[in-house]
């Protein structure tokens, strides 16, 4: 899985298109219509911190974790201008750990498909359940085969800011559905505009099929109640990029 080292710097300007407001509207009103709509909320893989910090003046106590030193540096700078109480923990998903359970959990913007292990899928989703309390709603999000294979594929994307320019280029492997990621960003030297900097950033994601997704939530007592088409509460298709589940967890569904 990506460390995103020092391409974290970059990630809130080059995810400009993401409209984290109305996304947290979105997942905070898919927690409340499955009972919660208050407690300890878990944003997994949080990154740079702006939903976590989101979530949290919609009420909930709010802790992030992620594998990045650097995005979470960057969490932190957010959570002191904010005066936030959240609490930010450097950590893998897949070797979560925390100092008590949650009532919730959100993961978004396809964290969950950078890990290109199956085990390492259901490892993560043993934790999340492991630290949650009975009742408790995950809401996650994946990209979808069908995204892998049809719009990331073997694509180029650039993105031309006006200090930085990335491109972005896909690399499609069918045997595991999986996609290799190369970032390559320039940054314009604030005093002599005709010289750029480049860093560069390589990682993969895998699209998983969404039935083995559901069986490996079952196996660690999720119930998935329903699986969305992006920013909506229709049911997911053949054509869905990106599929959001909502998943409750329930003792007795252990094995």
């Amino acid at each position: 899985m990506a460390g995103y080292g020092n391409f974290a710097y970059y990630y809130d300007r080059l995810t400009y298109n993401v409209d984290y407001k109305k996304r947290c509207e979105y997942i905070g009103s898919l927690l409340a219509e499955n009972g919660v709509g208050e407690g300890i909320l878990l944003d997994l893989a949080c990154g740079t911190g702006t939903m976590t910090l989101l979530l949290e003046e919609r009420g909930y106590e709010v802790i992030g974790a992620d594998a990045s030193e650097d995005m979470l540096g960057i969490a932190q700078e957010k959570k002191l201008k904010k005066n936030s109480n959240a609490v930010f923990l450097c950590q893998k998903m897949q070797e979560l750990d925390l100092f008590g359970t949650v009532d919730a959990a959100v993961c978004t913007l396809d964290s969950i498909n950078h890990a290109t292990d199956e085990n390492d899928v259901w490892e993560i989703f043993r934790r999340v359940a492991l630290f949650m309390n009975d009742g408790g709603v995950f809401v996650f999000d994946v990209n979808t085969p069908y995204k892998h294979r049809n719009v990331l594929a073997d694509n180029t994307f650039v993105y031309d800011l006006d200090d930085v320019f990335c491109v972005w280029q896909n690399s499609f492997r069918e045997a595991d559905c999986s996609t290799e990621i190369r970032l390559d960003v320039f940054e314009r030297d604030a005093e002599d505009t005709d010289v750029y900097y480049k860093y560069s950033e390589q990682f993969r994601e895998r699209g998983y099929d969404l039935d083995l997704i559901k069986q490996n939530l079952e196996r660690v007592r999720f119930e998935v109640v329903g699986i969305f088409d992006e920013m909506s509460k229709n049911s997911v298709c053949e054509t869905s990029q990106r599929a959001v589940f909502v998943c409750k967890k329930h003792g007795t569904q252990f094995i």
